[in-house]
């Protein structure tokens, strides 16, 4: 180890940045969010430093720089990309013992400034030694990704309630695991989405029930996560953060392997259906299993492609929670209409073809689509069908029926967002036919309107190489290799 990584308070401590540029203005940011007060040394200042104008702890000062600009001073950072003033600020500070930086210059640097990820109180610090400073901003940018932005919450929960657990927790170790629990359990996640009176609710209540000496296993929650249409990379950082903590998850056939994939792997995995007319669970076995697990203690994941409020009976499954004060918590996924139209290049809205957009579902009933057909079919609209592959000759026919033109724009999108996602492109007169010629399978996405039109012009996606060129003739190509009719 090259470097002591520490952490210094500069709180109302004056720092000297010299350099009136763009790195210049940066360092200066930097150390502002220390809580420091910058003086800043430039014979001129770029327009980045308008923005320091008007506060109170950033003094701009139009000189060169002096070896008597160090009074007074905790730490330098000299940003101004001229060798022999970088070395003159390097050598007055080491001589007054003060802590410098010489920006890209690890030769002249007592200390690096590291790449940060700020969740404030709590900060992760990210340093190559100087050696490789874009490689840690790449780290940086895959821990953001995986670091809830409600960290520091919980560190504000534990700085309040730290006597009182260790008053209750005499032992180190005791107090360890207690902590462990309340951060991995409904308490932490209920911090780190922002609910912090709700979390010292539940904290204190698991407190009480030790100093009382219950028994009583502790409630698990139920998370409710939407995996979205089957791209693992569509995953909200809330859902993996989840997928990762729960004991048990409960998933359908519609969420991919991958995604299975990035559950904890000691996690138990109930598989609950679902597939039109095959249920391995009728809904009200779903709801009851999530609830029963939640009371043996266990953090239950209910794992749904796509969103769990858009036809996927979300809803339903946090009532019968709701009822018996089981804690739980939703998260949104993509939603498969989106999903799936965006990998095929189907813009949903566009000012020239559809101003609204309509969400149904193609489940039939004793073999009856009861849908509002006279709100479907409207003018300068898009109508996404969910679960309708099944009744598809019926739903064109219906459409048709109810005063659509038969040649109105329609296309199946077959596993979206998958390495084996389909595009047929049709019309309300053709699409059944070309749908079994084809012999496309569910899960599909059916879109009805002018919109589809664009597919052929914007489509970006190729599930075989995962993008396609911009090229027209590429595109062409595989329209027509996609089609196949």
């Amino acid at each position: 180890m090259t470097h002591l990584p520490i952490f210094l308070d500069i709180t109302n401590s004056w720092s000297l940045v010299v350099g009136g540029g763009s790195v210049a203005a940066r360092k200066v940011e930097a150390l502002l969010a220390g809580g420091g007060k910058v003086r800043v040394i430039s014979k001129s200042f770029s327009t980045d430093f308008e923005m320091f104008a008007n506060k109170e702890r950033v003094s701009l000062i139009h000189k060169n720089f002096h070896i008597s600009d160090l009074e007074n001073i905790q730490l330098v950072i000299s940003a101004t990309g001229r060798g022999a003033l970088d070395r003159k600020v390097y050598k007055a500070a080491t001589k007054s013992g003060i802590l410098v930086n010489v920006v890209d210059k690890i030769e002249l640097c007592t200390f690096i400034m590291p790449a940060i990820v700020d969740r404030s109180p709590v900060k992760i610090a990210i340093s190559s030694s100087g050696t490789a400073p874009i490689l840690s901003r790449a780290l940086r940018a895959r821990l953001e990704t995986f670091i809830p932005g409600g960290l520091g919450q919980i560190a504000h929960l534990a700085t309040k309630w730290r006597q009182r657990v260790k008053e209750t927790f005499p032992a180190l170790n005791d107090r360890r695991r207690f902590w462990e629990a309340i951060i991995d359990g409904p308490a932490g996640n209920l911090a780190l989405a922002g609910r912090l009176h709700e979390s010292e609710i539940l904290l204190n209540e698991n407190l009480t029930k030790i100093n009382s000496k219950s028994n009583k296993t502790s409630l698990g929650e139920v998370y409710l996560v939407g995996a979205g249409p089957g791209d693992p990379d569509l995953l909200t950082f809330r859902a993996l953060r989840l997928m990762q903590q729960a004991d048990v998850v409960l998933h359908d056939r519609l969420v991919s392997d991958k995604i299975l994939n990035l559950v904890r792997r000691d996690a138990e995995r109930i598989f609950v259906g679902k597939k039109a007319g095959e249920h391995t669970l009728p809904q009200k076995d779903i709801s009851k299993l999530l609830s029963e697990l939640a009371e043996k203690g266990l953090r239950t994941l209910r794992l749904k492609g796509g969103d769990p409020f858009m036809f996927g009976r979300g809803g339903e499954e946090i009532e019968e929670l709701s009822r018996r004060r089981i804690p739980f918590q939703v998260v949104p996924g993509v939603t498969s209409a989106n999903g799936c139209a965006t990998y095929a290049g189907i813009p949903l809205t566009h000012r020239d073809h559809a101003q609204a957009c309509v969400f149904v579902t193609g489940h039939t009933k004793d073999g009856v689509l009861d849908l509002n057909w006279p709100v479907l079919v409207q003018p300068h609209q898009t109508v996404c069908i969910y679960m309708g592959l099944n009744a598809l000759d019926q739903l064109m026919t219906e459409f048709v029926k109810h005063g659509a033109d038969e040649t109105t724009p329609a296309a199946i999108i077959a596993s979206g967002t998958l390495e084996n996602q389909r595009v047929i492109i049709g019309a309300l007169n053709n699409l059944a036919k070309k749908s079994k010629v084809n012999e496309i399978e569910s899960p599909a996405m059916i879109i009805v309107g002018s919109v589809v039109n664009l597919h052929k012009k914007l489509q970006w996606f190729n599930a075989k190489n995962q993008l396609i060129a911009s090229s027209p003739m590429a595109i062409d190509a595989m329209q027509i290799s996609k089609e196949n009719s």
